[in-house]
């Protein structure tokens, strides 16, 4: 995790194309940072995050979705796999990361610092399955944990309130 790591800012990741996405071009937007799946029960979710996407993005929300292969290997392809099924079977146009460590000693900083931020349920810092959500506010502060029940749409409320802010 970068020093003092204070908000999403101080991150970066590699996109799902292998091109650095440096998290402090989307200041003063708001944020919803999710781990991926393609073979989960909740990947019907892509659905949800893209309609979430289609309808607040130009509103200031940004959606972005990091595969990780942690949970019952749901997701073992390639990222071009990946980014394939995702546009074929959901019409995801959202920015995608590479795959990722979400738990463990190799998870990426950005997830150490998500989950140490908004710890889950009886304070777990791990994340428990694919599909588990964060909103960042406009200050890159987060705002709410979500769990991989939560559907997108039911966040509406909290994103809007986020992007009022």
């Amino acid at each position: 995790m970068p020093k003092a790591a204070k908000t999403i800012y101080d991150f970066s990741a590699l996109s799902i194309t292998g091109q650095r996405a440096d998290l402090s071009t989307q200041r003063g937007k708001v944020m919803l940072i999710v781990n991926t799946a393609s073979a989960c029960g909740f990947t019907p979710q892509f659905a949800g995050l893209e309609q979430l996407w289609e309808d607040y993005r130009d509103k200031g929300l940004v959606v972005i979705g990091f595969p990780s292969n942690q949970f019952g290997a749901q997701d073992p392809g390639s990222n071009d796999e990946i980014a394939s099924f995702c546009s074929l079977n959901y019409g995801v146009n959202f920015p995608m990361m590479s795959k990722v460590d979400v738990n463990g000693a190799k998870a990426h900083p950005l997830w150490q610092w998500l989950t140490a931020e908004a710890p889950g349920l009886l304070g777990s810092q791990a994340v428990k399955w694919n599909f588990t959500k964060f909103l960042i506010g406009k200050d890159g502060r987060v705002l709410k944990r979500y769990a991989p029940t939560d559907k997108p749409e039911s966040l509406r409320k909290d994103i809007e309130a986020a992007l009022k802010a």
